[in-house]
């Protein structure tokens, strides 16, 4: 994170190095300014800069800036373009036009893609530029002294403001608001993120392609607008160009709309959500044969013949069915199709991109889950993406570094983990809408995030599972909103513990009055069964039966007491919690259908029963207790 440090407006400046020229010519070193800090850039963008401006006055407002810090002449710079690099001196500076003017130094010095630039022709070419150049082509070129030091640093921030945060069309855009609140300061967050992988490379890519069909269109917008003659004459190719540059201008707004969803750090990952549900299952391979793949770290005889007792026999599979080698984990699951399996050996794969599985496919691991790694490099890509009808994942241990988003992430259908180990980075698993996990014998740990988190519409069913060691260990996303459905939730006989927050949270809205019914009114709609202790029975709690079951007895020790307490108050809390959440949902939709003038209807439609079954879980040692409520 040495780019950022958001917060070190009080650091001092980077000390401005030389960087060594690389080519075949030897160009004097330069001003090392690329590597500035994000506090640096900002701070000199918003107070010595662009200031309060209005987009139509950043170039005035630059302007002024480089007439009080930028030597007016008596230095040298390398003028890099995309096809030659040049030694010139400065001579004077055009501050209202952000250009210098130059002359070509002494001795001679150009390096070029082909040798057709000699020093006649780029005399000829200074000629035809008036001798004027683009301050941000410009590399100042070092000098010990330090007396270029304020020059270069000059240069290399209209450089970067127009490389990176100045858009041909912000001119045009209105001048009710700070410019630099507006556009300068997203667009300066959104690079340092990309500069520290903090963005997704999928949102990254998305955002460039959108910058470059933008320009695009803008650019063919301003042609058929300029074509436009400004008199008042009604010809039939006028109104044909009137029309053509409104759907361009159309065009333009919307991608202009996309990239400020991109820009903000908030929304951008609603983008990326939305783009992860357009992954395509591929269906049945062609020849309708499924394909068993094999991926061995190393490829010894007496390994495969394990893997042909054990998992390749005879007996376990079609005549047609077809055993495939690979490499890696990645490559394996890219060339998967409905019902195909993969068989990972033990061995220690390092990858580099996520797996997206669309069809219904099984990952297995051959061997015990520490022996089978699959380690991800590559910052802020996401692990795994699930969209499958029936995936299944067994026998494996994810490693995740350096990420953005989550360890896994089911996005449709349903996802089975069974006998895995996850070593998070972010958030741990996401069961978004309508999609649905079945996660059993499993242990998830390190997630800076929740270790699990389940959305509303969704079903996850956690059995037999370690989650510790996380920021929160399950976070239960809002579904009190009337566009949402109520989750499906099983919890039975998982360790929840050493998590910095709660075991299990729930996330919903402030309502005007807080739930004050009785038990009866909290459990309305609700099918719950709590169980006392491992080794009592279900006491089923529905609309009319709201005894909750006795947590202790009496021949239990003191010390047992308390721990048994604490996990059955557990238990009781988030399964009483969830339903009066839930109690509260059914008589919102009752509500609403009564504003409507529905006052008799189903009872499955109006209740919106949520299902919640919460057994013998432990929870132990979080930081806030077994459960807690987040009001917003």
């Amino acid at each position: 994170d040495s780019w950022s440090d958001y917060g070190s407006g009080d650091k001092s400046g980077t000390v401005l190095g030389r960087a060594v020229t690389e080519g075949n010519v030897l160009f004097p070193d330069v001003f090392h300014t690329d590597h500035l800090l994000f506090y640096e850039r900002f701070k000199a963008y918003q107070d010595y800069i662009l200031a309060d401006c209005k987009a139509s006055e950043v170039k005035q407002f630059t302007a002024e800036y480089l007439e009080n810090v930028l030597e007016p002449s008596g230095w040298q710079a390398i003028w890099r373009t995309d096809v030659l690099e040049v030694l010139v001196e400065v001579v004077g500076v055009d501050y209202s036009a952000l250009k210098a003017v130059v002359k070509l130094s002494e001795p001679f010095l150009c390096e070029s893609r082909d040798s057709s630039f000699t020093l006649e022709c780029m005399k000829e070419l200074l000629e035809l530029k008036e001798h004027q150049i683009l301050l941000q082509e410009l590399w100042v070129v070092y000098d010990e002294s330090g007396d270029f030091a304020q020059t270069a640093l000059a240069v290399e921030h209209v450089r970067f403001f127009y490389q990176y945060i100045w858009r041909t069309w912000d001119e045009e855009e209105e001048d009710d608001f700070d410019y630099f609140v507006r556009c300068v300061e997203p667009r300066l967050r959104l690079h340092y993120d990309i500069l520290e992988h903090r963005v997704p490379s999928a949102i990254v890519a998305d955002y460039q392609n959108l910058l470059s069909q933008c320009e695009e269109l803008y650019g063919e917008f301003l042609n058929v607008r300029n074509s436009i003659p400004s008199s008042d004459s009604d010809s039939e190719v006028e109104n044909v160009s009137m029309v053509e540059g409104l759907k361009l201008y159309e065009k333009v707004e919307h991608l202009k709309q996309k990239l400020k969803l991109i820009e903000n750090p908030v929304l951008r990952y609603v983008f990326g959500y939305q783009k992860c549900r357009g992954l395509q299952a591929k269906g049945l391979r062609p020849t309708g044969t499924k394909v068993t793949h094999v991926v061995p770290s190393t490829v010894m005889a007496s390994l495969l013949q394990l893997l042909m007792r054990d998992k390749l026999c005879p007996e376990s599979y079609d005549e047609d069915t077809e055993i495939q080698f690979h490499s890696d984990p990645l490559t394996a699951v890219n060339a998967c199709y409905e019902g195909d399996t993969v068989i990972i050996c033990p061995g220690h794969y390092v990858v580099d991109g996520v797996f997206c599985i669309a069809d219904s496919v099984e990952l297995e691991g051959y061997g015990l889950p520490d022996d089978i790694v699959i380690e991800k490099r590559g910052k802020g890509d996401n692990f795994f993406d699930c969209t499958g009808a029936n995936i299944r994942i067994s026998s494996l241990k994810l490693v995740q570094h350096d990420a953005v988003e989550g360890i896994l992430n089911v996005h449709n259908g349903k996802t089975t983990l069974e006998n895995c180990v996850l070593q998070c980075e972010t958030t741990g698993i996401t069961v978004r809408t309508a999609a649905e996990l079945v996660m059993k014998n499993s242990d998830l740990y390190g997630a800076k995030g929740a270790g699990v988190e389940i959305y509303p519409g969704s079903t996850c069913t956690l059995l037999q599972n370690g989650i510790h060691h996380c920021k929160e260990g399950i976070l239960i996303k809002n579904f009190l909103d009337e566009h949402y459905d109520i989750p499906k939730i099983t919890m039975l006989n998982n360790v929840i513990h050493n998590n910095e927050g709660y075991g299990v949270v729930l996330v919903r809205p402030m309502m005007p009055s807080e739930v004050k019914d009785s038990s009866a009114q909290r459990t309305e709609g609700i099918l719950l069964f709590l169980q006392e202790t491992p080794k009592t029975s279900k006491s089923s709690i529905s609309r009319q039966q709201q005894q909750l079951p006795k947590c202790l007895t009496d021949e239990l020790e003191l010390d047992e007491q308390a721990e048994t307490f604490e996990q059955t108050e557990g238990n009781c809390e988030i399964a009483n919690e969830l339903g009066a959440a839930s109690a509260k949902k059914s008589q919102m939709h009752k509500k609403r259908l009564s504003e409507l003038g529905i006052t008799e209807a189903d009872d499955n439609l109006m209740s919106q029963e949520m299902f919640i079954s919460v057994e013998g879980n432990q929870f132990k040692w979080n930081g806030k207790g077994s459960f807690g409520t987040f009001l917003f």
